[in-house]
């Protein structure tokens, strides 16, 4: 039996294999829909996935759907605008040709959210944590910026990349805070409920201000629903599992252990492509793996 207290770490590690795919096929999409349209493919699409999730998860419980307060509504708020301006400006961050430095910068997020969880939700912080999350996200930061790439040689992609990294933070900040404040024993329900409302929230106001500012971009993702219906189905998987992690984990620790994509991307770029990984990413997939070592055994 999986000790309930480390199922966060087996919710994280789907999630970020489903997000490792679902980026893939968003950054695809961009080309044909652009950076809006893009955006929109994972919260249109994902939506009707998680109300599907939900469905499944109260039927096989048995239990009637929470009943939110006042305070869960700001929460909320929060976390589905946050998401969809991080993810534009993670979009327009693939965009530039300094693209490793904003990618570099946009995975300062968990140093971030370690932040404004310890602020907004008072989330402990312990010295062996933050120690853990730093020399991860160093190591990211190594793999992510080639030599003689100047990490303030352009203003542009830092500043996409620290605004998607800083507004992606508040959204984790936001869905957690929202879960927490539905005070329901079962996590599971809280956290697929909470997905449920996000999607359904952010998938009706990109419709709708897309029907009302460019409603050729509309056609247009209808016109490409195949491959839009898998960056959805895979974007609803992973925020379902973020979400289960965030419901029993601090949102530190979960993004943190999220790093570990970085390493599934580069599997994939030696096994499948036969990529070879160069010295400096060796060295950033080291200081990765001992955060996340040095992260796991201090929870």
């Amino acid at each position: 039996m999986i000790d309930h207290a480390w199922l966060w770490v087996v919710f994280t590690l789907i999630a970020a294999l489903a997000q490792t795919a679902r980026n893939a096929m968003q950054r695809e999409l961009t080309a044909a829909l652009g950076t809006v349209g893009a955006t929109h493919v994972r919260f249109l699409f994902g939506f009707p996935f998680a109300i599907v999730f939900l469905i499944g998860v109260v039927t096989v419980m048995g239990r009637a759907l929470p009943q939110p307060g006042l305070a869960y509504w700001p929460w909320l708020l929060l976390g589905t605008l946050a998401q969809i301006v991080a993810t534009a400006l993670m979009l327009a961050a693939m965009g530039e040709r300094s693209f490793v430095v904003a990618y570099a910068y946009i995975k300062t997020e968990p140093v971030q959210v370690a932040v404004f969880g310890l602020v907004f939700l008072g989330d402990p912080l312990s010295l062996p944590v933050g120690i853990a999350i730093l020399i991860a996200t160093a190591g990211v930061m190594v793999m992510s910026v080639r030599p003689g790439v100047r990490l303030m040689s352009d203003l542009r992609p830092v500043l996409l990349g620290v605004g998607s990294g800083a507004t992606l933070a508040l959204s984790v900040i936001g869905y957690r805070g929202a879960i927490l404040s539905l005070q329901d024993p079962n996590f599971v329900l809280a956290a697929t409920f909470t997905l449920a409302l996000g999607l359904a929230s952010q998938a009706a106001l990109l419709s709708l201000y897309l029907a009302l500012r460019d409603a050729q971009v509309l056609r247009a993702i209808a016109r490409a629903w195949k491959p839009s219906l898998f960056a959805g189905f895979m974007g609803a998987l992973a925020s379902q599992f973020w979400f289960l992690a965030f419901a029993i984990a601090t949102a530190a620790s979960v993004r943190t252990l999220g790093l570990i994509e970085l390493l599934f991307a580069q599997l994939i770029s030696a096994f499948i492509f036969g990529q070879k990984t160069s010295a400096r990413e060796a060295l950033g997939i080291v200081l990765v793996v001992i955060g996340v070592a040095l992260l796991l055994w201090t929870v």
